[in-house]
């Protein structure tokens, strides 16, 4: 059943057009203690750079400001993109966090850089030999967070046992998972093409290890759930007018919603914004409740995560409640 799986946050700390940077870390640490409330289990922040929609790039710094102000719900990073660090800091970031808000941390890695290449460059790595050296990266992070006795040592980091998830829109990183017998997320919020492919992967080629003795298949989708299907199509607006900018190449702070589309888009890009955002849940609770049951059925995933792109901020945390009441 549905209902014995996990429900999960994934927050982009967003940043309204009418409000700061400053505003958006409030705005999460209220959904954070919101969710908590309702019990859900795990509250991650992705990192992406030069995004002004976006404040949660500084993501170990976000992670600790959202521990802090929270006692029991998982905080971590969905994800830290590895890319863009050296393994050893990141060992030292997530150790330091692990050590201050103890067994709350996860670790999330994508092999994306989370921006475009002229960014990727200043934040001073090579974009394409890094992600090429993902798999190497990903083992040597785990050597530093387990208990080797190493030349190096993370210090906090070493022995600490961070958990370790690998992030990935495409096979790649459901492949590396099984091989290393890790959790795996899939990110069909943004990228529908591969889910399918992705968790068979996983799943078939899955080794047990010291992490985890079976898959752990996680899954990310978009949901918009309100009193009415209206509202809920309405509110999802934002996130439509969110990757219709993303299509054309540019992004501006999270919008409020339309009554209508039609006059915003082209049939092209409505199909293209249509298709990315294949996995959203909009609607009321019964509609969504139905939808993610046949969805469930169909990939079996262990855990669910959520990220709701709703511009007013107290009808995302009723989004979040209307969820937790279906679950």
């Amino acid at each position: 059943m549905m209902t014995r799986t996990p429900l999960s946050v994934l927050d982009l700390s967003p940043v309204p057009d009418n409000q700061t940077p400053k505003e958006a870390f409030e705005n999460s640490k209220q959904l954070i203690q919101h969710t908590e409330k309702l019990g859900y289990k795990r509250y991650w922040v992705a990192e992406h750079h030069n995004m002004p929609t976006i404040a949660s790039s500084a993501t170990a710094v976000l992670i600790g400001y959202l521990a802090s102000h929270s006692s029991t719900i998982r905080v971590g990073s969905g994800g830290v993109m590895l890319p863009n660090h050296a393994p050893l800091i990141v060992a030292e970031q997530f150790g330091t966090l692990a050590t201050m808000y103890s067994d709350r941390i996860d670790l999330g890695l994508g092999r994306a850089p989370g921006t475009d290449f002229m960014t990727s460059r200043a934040l001073r790595r090579d974009a394409h030999t890094s992600a090429e050296k993902f798999p190497e990266d990903v083992q040597e992070l785990l050597q530093y967070l387990g208990d080797d006795n190493l030349p190096i040592k993370a210090h906090p980091g070493h022995g600490t046992h961070v958990p370790v998830y690998l992030l990935g829109s495409s096979t790649f990183s459901a492949q590396l998972a099984a091989m290393l017998g890790l959790p795996f997320a899939f990110a069909s919020h943004f990228a529908p093409g591969e889910l399918h492919n992705a968790l068979r992967l996983y799943r078939e080629r899955f080794q047990p290890s010291a992490y985890l003795d079976k898959p752990y298949a996680m899954v990310t989708v978009n949901a918009v759930v309100a009193d009415t299907n209206e509202e809920a199509e309405f509110l999802s607006t934002t996130l439509k007018q969110k990757f219709l900018g993303i299509i054309r190449g540019r992004s501006g702070a999270s919008t409020a919603p339309v009554e209508s589309m039609d006059h915003i888009w082209n049939e092209q890009e409505k199909l293209h914004v249509t298709n990315t955002l294949t996995y959203s849940f909009v609607g009321d609770k019964e509609k969504v409740a139905n939808e993610l049951e046949a969805f469930h059925a169909k990939t079996q995933f262990d855990e669910l995560i959520v990220t709701s792109d709703i511009h007013d901020q107290e009808k995302r945390r009723k989004s979040y409640t209307l969820l937790s009441e279906l679950w």
